[in-house]
Order: C-alpha cells, then structure tokens, then sequence
C-alpha cells in the first residue's frame, strides 16, 4: 500500500522541478514569442490536442481575458474544415508534446501558405514542429510524475506555466490595466463595479450643496463645508442648474479679489457646468471626469434641477479607479 502523502510530495516536487527547469530556457526565442503575439494584427489563434489541447484552451482564453484576441483550433478538426478561421493577419501557437504527431505535421504546410507565424510550444525541440516554426520554446522535461511516464502530468504543467509567462508578459506590454480586466469579467466583483450607475454612488441632501445664485460668497462657503464637499451647485429661481462653484474657483478669485467673501456667487461661478444625470453610468462618469480634468460633476434631472453631485472621490471609494 502507498503512502499517499509521501506520494503527493514526490508529485509537487517533481513538477515544481520542471517549471523550475524553464527559467533557463527563457531567452530570444521566448522573446521573439512575445514580439510576435504582439505584434499581431488578428487574432492568436491556439492549437493543441488531447491533454496538450485542453492546456491550448485555457491559453487562449487567458489571451482573450487580458486583452488579445483569441481562438482555440482543435489540431485534428482544423483538417476538416476548421482551419477556415485562420486568417493571414492572425498568427498560430501550436502545443505539442511531441511535435510529431501526423496532426501537425498536416498542419504545418497549410498555416504556411495561409502565412501566419507560427509558435511552438513543445517538449521537442528537435521536432518538424520545431523545425518549421518561426520560434520554439522548450517545454521538456526530465520525467512525468506519473510513475508509468504515460499521463501527462509535470509536461502539462510545464507548458502550462509557459504559456501563463508569455499572456504575463504580453498584458503588460499592452498596458493592460486593472480597469481592462474588469470590462472582460463584467461577472466577477471587479466587473461588477463597472455596472454602477451615478445614482449608486452620487452624494445627494445635506452632502451636495445647492445655492441660489444671488448668495454671497461666505454663504456658499458655509454651505460646501458643511456638506463636506468639494463644490456646490449654482441655480437661478426656477432651481435650474447654471453654475458651479468649486475649490478651484475660490483659490483663483482670492488671489486678486480680497472682498470676495461679498460677492455674489454667480458674479464668479462656473457657467454652464458640465453636468450628468443619475442614469448614467458611473464608469461613464469616470471618463467625463478624466477627459475635461475637472473633480465634481453635478447631478441633474431631465429639468435640469440638480439632484446630487458625483465627486471624484466617490469613484475613488467605489473602485473604479
């Protein structure tokens, strides 16, 4: 009878070894790999079968979860007809063990009249897949830790972790941010967020300040502070939106206008503000408030009355930044 945890431990350390093994391989030719992902116009088009294809899948789906187009070819489908979407603007990463089987070896010819790059990803560097690919990476290993050598076991590891290095190093070269990540998994907390809309996180009663605009100055300033606020809202006597007057705004009018506590707000207001409704979406919001490089968005109704004020903070405590 085995001992099932001295077993376990053989199995982690002899897969760990392997992935260990790959730093030594990292070199122009992985490089040359990610130059060539990046630089591609289409899509990356992954294929792979058996054990070798179920790794190809979770690849091109890390691809296309980070920013990089991407579809899985089943090696042996793509002979009967799959191999129509392939396109010359795409380029093709092929995973195989052995680079040998008759699966790729159909393959190759036809991906180079297409005249895609090709990558391979195998445990073969002396392979015909290896031969005639634009790059090889060398995902061998010493041994699997299946105690027969048959399942694929620390080679699928292996190469898994490769391909995991290349998506690490290709999101990163393309700026890939954790706001992208988000738009891509609209189902996971991250995403979610992004699903927010201004009414879920605007600041509305005592918290957005809103004054007439024949209100002196010291007035208005009472009222931001306490709604602990970083503007207030300007309305004429219908309660219509027509100014906003912010920290910005106090700074700049001190400096030349010692009376400017006396003056009426809408002598030194911001006109015409820029505002938003409730409806919109606070990812929406976010982008307004980037572009025009202001902090405060005012709320408004379809009346044009306003009804809360969205802060830049507020997009900070939310998480959208």
């Amino acid at each position: 009878m085995i001992n099932s945890i001295k077993r376990a431990k053989e199995v982690l350390a002899i897969e760990a070894d392997a992935v260990a093994a790959l730093k030594q391989r990292i070199d122009k030719n992985f490089a040359r790999a990610v130059e060539i992902l990046n630089k591609t116009k289409g899509r990356v088009v992954v294929s792979g079968m058996g054990k070798t294809g179920i790794i190809a899948q979770k690849f091109s789906a890390t691809l296309a979860s980070t920013g990089t187009p991407s579809l899985f070819l089943h090696s042996a489908e793509a002979s009967h007809g799959d191999l129509g979407k392939v396109t010359s603007s795409d380029s093709v990463v092929i995973i195989s063990n052995s680079g040998q089987t008759s699966e790729v070896r159909q393959l190759l010819p036809l991906l180079k009249k297409i005249g895609v790059k090709i990558i391979a990803i195998t445990g073969n560097i002396k392979s015909e897949l290896a031969k005639y690919s634009d790059c090889a990476l060398d995902v061998s290993v010493k041994k699997e830790a299946c105690p027969l050598g048959l399942a694929p076991t620390a080679s699928t590891t292996a190469t898994l972790a490769m391909t995991d290095a290349l998506a690490v190093c290709l999101l990163e070269i393309k700026g890939f941010k954790e706001k992208d990540f988000a738009f891509f998994h609209p189902g996971g907390a991250l995403g979610r967020r992004l699903l927010l809309k201004v009414e879920d996180i605007m600041r509305t009663g005592k918290n957005n300040p809103i004054v007439q605009e024949d209100k002196k100055i010291s007035e208005v300033l009472v009222k931001i502070t306490q709604g602990r606020a970083g503007s207030a809202s300007v309305v004429n006597k219908q309660g219509k939106l027509v100014g906003i007057f912010t920290d910005g705004d106090l700074r700049r009018h001190l400096e030349s206008d010692p009376n400017l506590s006396q003056r009426r707000v809408k002598e030194v207001m911001t006109k015409n503000p820029r505002a938003i409704t409730s409806s919109m979406l606070a990812a929406e919001a976010m982008h307004i408030i980037e572009e025009k490089k202001i902090d405060e968005l005012p709320v408004v109704d379809k009346f044009k009355r306003p009804i809360g004020l969205l802060d830049v903070q507020d997009i900070i405590r939310a998480g959208l930044v």
